[in-house]
């Protein structure tokens, strides 16, 4: 057995152990304050089980996945250079993109200081297995705007849906589900359609952790999402969104 298969292999077994305790602890942190973005992902592995190293598995056998794990800039330099974004051109998807986040007043950066803080000794063994789960937690915001899920709540919920269906992580649904529950008191039994529609979207669209996206952002956004197969979410863009805040 080769050094990288024992660390994956010890990686698995750590990674198949589930934590409700951890997660339910975590939960009622992040209803009591839902700006405790950190305890987000204390969920999400306190509930992966081996979601991850089944993504990274399917991830290896992608077209462009060597010259991904070769690259020297990660995804997260790429999205954070906001000078090459605004370079690109109009209508594409790093233009897009960049619109999302300047709207939001949000930065690429922003995820990894949650991450980090919910677990700065969070490091996978196998670096190529890191770089992935790494680049899956920085796919977030494209996620969003191909989508065109918002960054309001009932967004964040659907995106949740849609996310679960693409990567099968159980603390990614735990999550969705427990916001669904609370937002059905605003938007009654129809948000659990758009809920629906959006995990159906997952199902139906490319598998988007094996993308190439740093040649996709030059490309013009409608083109992205007709070659991905990403549907319009009209149940959720239908919602009376003014009823809750961003």
């Amino acid at each position: 057995m080769t050094q990288q298969t024992a660390d994956i292999t010890k990686q698995q077994k750590q990674s198949n152990r589930l934590q409700p305790l951890v997660a339910m602890r975590a939960m009622a942190k992040l209803l009591k304050n839902p700006e405790a973005t950190e305890e987000v992902f204390v969920i999400i592995r306190a509930l992966a089980g081996d979601a991850v190293l089944r993504g990274y598995r399917r991830f290896k056998d992608a077209a462009d996945a060597e010259v991904i794990l070769s690259s020297e800039t990660s995804l997260l330099e790429v999205l954070s250079d906001r000078d090459s974004l605004r370079a690109l051109p109009a209508g594409s998807f790093g233009q897009a993109y960049l619109a999302f986040m300047e709207a939001g007043n949000i930065s690429a950066e922003g995820l990894k200081e949650a991450s980090d803080v919910s677990d700065a000794a969070g490091e996978y063994l196998e670096p190529r297995l890191q770089t992935y789960a790494l680049r899956l937690r920085d796919q977030h915001d494209l996620w969003h705007v191909l989508t065109g899920f918002g960054p309001d709540v009932a967004g964040e919920a659907c995106l949740l849906a849609f996310t679960y269906a693409q990567t099968k992580n159980r603390g990614v649904g735990f999550i969705g589900l427990m916001g669904a529950l609370k937002l059905r008191r605003v938007f009654g039994r129809r948000f659990f359609s758009s809920m629906w529609q959006a995990y159906r979207m997952g199902c139906r669209t490319a598998w988007l952790p094996g993308q190439h996206w740093e040649t996709l952002l030059a490309k013009p956004l409608q083109q992205v999402r007709e070659d991905l197969g990403v549907t319009t979410p009209d149940r959720y863009t239908s919602l009376p969104l003014e009823l809750v805040s961003a």
